[in-house]
């Protein structure tokens, strides 16, 4: 898939109506945000990271391996 980086300026009326255009393609287009100012200076962890520290801090409170329960469990 080819890409481009397109800036679109969304405090005016025209910009926000072409990111709810562009935002009806979920399948073609991708949008991102940037990070608020507060959070872009601090570490910020992905899903598997946060999963593994409350296994770890679960574990460790209840002395029971808790990732090998999980695994265990039919959902």
């Amino acid at each position: 898939m080819e890409t481009i980086n397109v800036r679109i300026n969304i405090t005016t009326p025209t910009g926000r109506r072409l990111l709810r255009e562009v935002e009806k393609h979920p399948k073609t287009a991708i949008v991102e945000y940037p990070l608020p100012e507060g959070i872009s200076e601090q570490k910020t962890y992905t899903i598997e990271e946060s999963y593994e520290e409350c296994c770890k801090i679960l574990s460790n409170h209840y002395k029971v391996d808790v990732s090998k329960l999980w695994k265990g469990m039919k959902l």
